[in-house]
């Protein structure tokens, strides 16, 4: 089972969300199919073409978005003047909604990839009547221990890596927080020093993925760098601004009722915590797929087969439209 063909958008825009945001938006597929909406990674990372083909094309209307501040959405975190005050998790859900009812859909399966995953069960938590089914990949739930091993926690496995890491920090920042020191270094008014943190930290992010290619391509642009350096760090660094740490492990009852698959690599450092089985396990309905020799991304043959098993399976249940 491979990849749905390539499509284009039959229908895009720019929705202003206030605070003086427009987030660019996408509908691909069947106008009158069943409405789902991806929810990129990162945060900040923004959405891609490849996210259509998972898709059946007949079966689904697809919405794509770019979340605050990246992508296609303005203004860009790239940008030292953008202000990220109004980019929070209670944002975004709020530019969801927005964008739901702009488009005139009453419930949509969510579809979400590491931030997306933990954006979409926090939506699905606070807005469980308007969703219909969760599909998650890259599972993380923005817990403050799940930032301390991505961060501190990989040092021992990566220790070269960690050293420039870690030594691009002022010598007083280096023993706490690393998500948020380094937010601090991308706030800083000088250009030069801000853009060496953001390639410090996607440098770090490069070189923590677990299998072959150990290559973002995109990582080398400097306006998607800095972007999403500066977003990632902002909600790392704060806690993904959420109620409280843990907020979504232990709301996992509220998803009650909702059906969902949690698809997942086995060799995504997410695993050493546990948090895709302990979410699963106290998430009743819901399925875990572990596939094997695969990472944190959904690009490997058998994540991509797993993932369309799962948007297939839930096309047969149809919503009104």
């Amino acid at each position: 089972m491979g990849l749905y063909p390539e499509i284009g958008p039959y229908d895009h825009g720019l929705l202003d969300v206030g605070d003086g945001n427009r987030i660019y938006w996408e509908t691909c597929g069947n106008p009158r199919g069943k409405p789902a909406v991806v929810l990129h990674g990162g945060p900040g990372s923004g959405s891609t073409p490849y996210f259509r083909r998972l898709f059946d094309p007949a079966a689904y209307r697809i919405v794509l978005l770019d979340q605050r501040g990246c992508g296609r959405s303005t203004p860009h975190a790239s940008a030292y003047e953008t202000d990220m005050s109004v980019n929070t998790t209670a944002h975004l859900i709020a530019d969801l909604e927005l964008l739901r009812r702009h488009l005139g859909i009453g419930r949509w399966l969510v579809w979400g990839v590491s931030w997306g995953s933990v954006l979409g069960l926090r939506y699905a938590q606070t807005r469980p009547g308007v969703v219909s089914e969760l599909v998650l990949t890259g599972v993380a739930t923005g817990s403050n221990a799940e930032v301390a091993l991505l961060t501190r926690g990989l040092g021992r496995i990566f220790p070269e890596a960690f050293e420039r890491f870690v030594g691009e920090l002022p010598a007083g920042e280096r023993d706490g927080d690393l998500a948020a020191a380094y937010n601090r270094l991308l706030q800083l008014p000088d250009p030069e020093l801000r853009e060496r943190a953001a390639r410090a930290w996607t440098d770090w992010e490069t070189a923590t993925i677990p299998a072959p290619p150990r290559s973002v391509e995109r990582f080398e642009d400097p306006v998607f760098r800095m972007g999403f350096a500066r977003t990632v760090t902002h909600y790392w660094g704060n806690d993904h601004f959420l109620e409280e740490d843990g907020a979504v492990l232990r709301g996992a009852h509220l998803l009650k009722g909702i059906p969902g698959t949690l698809v997942q690599g086995s060799l995504d450092f997410g695993n050493l915590l546990g948090v895709v089985w302990r979410l699963h396990h106290a998430w009743p309905g819901s399925e875990l797929v572990i596939v094997d020799d695969a990472g944190h991304g959904p690009g490997t043959q058998g994540m991509t087969e797993a993932l369309i098993a799962a948007t297939d399976k839930y096309a047969r249940v149809r919503e009104d439209v």
